[in-house]
């Protein structure tokens, strides 16, 4: 267990049947960049259960937080979805992943595509200065199957433009684009579609998809995810990694269970 802080729940708060979020204390060892995920679970039985958790909290907080799905029959998710305040929760030492903006060529545009929970790692990304000075405009895109399941993303949203620091920041870069596909709502639809028909972008008043400024982060379900990179890279658009700077990065290891 030496692989593992051990922290204490703060919060949670359970925004649907099927989605909720929790605060944590964070060690002063940790160390992460936005954007990444670390092994996150609790202790059963004497062992560590564990899944891949993105922290929706950004690396200049001193508290951690993580946004995750219920699964009644999860391993892991049917036992957190029951914490407390005061439980204690694992956090793995070692924080990786590909969402970092260090792995995307430089560009202009940079657009956050996420679905469900794929929301979390972005919920980081917005509130990293360093991203605001690298883009001239960010695309926050969350896509969900109902209205309700938005509530999480336009809480952070409308938090942080009423905050001191990235309030301004926001006002002039940050563009939030929530849209469902099971009920009415304002934007209807697949973040594929969307994007294919440039509905996205003539909502938001944006030009069309441009290789030369546009910089892409995918996070989300795995069929989202295998319909973007087929969108991208049929327009010339590379995949990027650790190491290896492209047009757009995915982060594979999402929690469904």
């Amino acid at each position: 267990m030496s692989a593992f802080y051990r922290e204490k729940v703060l919060s949670v708060q359970h925004w649907t049947d099927t989605l909720f979020s929790f605060r944590a204390t964070r060690d002063a060892g940790f160390r992460f960049q936005n954007g990444q995920f670390a092994m996150i679970g609790l202790e059963v039985e004497g062992r560590p259960l564990l899944r891949a958790y993105s922290m929706a909290s950004a690396n200049h907080e001193e508290e951690l937080e993580f946004f995750s799905i219920k699964v009644a029959d999860g391993p892991l998710t049917s036992k957190l979805q029951k914490i407390r305040e005061g439980d204690t929760i694992l956090v793995g030492r070692k924080a990786t992943g590909t969402l970092v903006t260090d792995n995307l060529l430089p560009g202009k545009r940079l657009l956050l595509l996420s679905t469900g929970t794929g929301l979390a790692p972005f919920a980081s990304l917005i509130k990293d200065p360093d991203v605001y000075e690298r883009f001239e405009s960010i695309v926050l895109v969350h896509g969900c199957r109902q209205v309700s399941e938005l509530a999480y993303g336009e809480e952070l949203v409308a938090k942080l433009r009423d905050d001191e620091l990235f309030g301004p920041l926001l006002q002039e870069k940050l563009l939030y684009y929530p849209t469902v596909t099971r009920e009415p709502f304002r934007n209807r639809g697949r973040i594929t579609d969307l994007i294919t028909s440039n509905q996205l972008f003539d909502d938001l008043h944006q030009g069309p998809l441009d290789i030369e400024t546009d910089r892409i982060m995918m996070c989300g379900s795995p069929a989202m995810l295998e319909d973007l990179k087929q969108l991208f890279e049929t327009r010339s658009f590379a995949e990027g990694a650790n190491h290896k700077p492209g047009h757009f990065v995915i982060e594979k290891a999402f929690v469904e269970r």
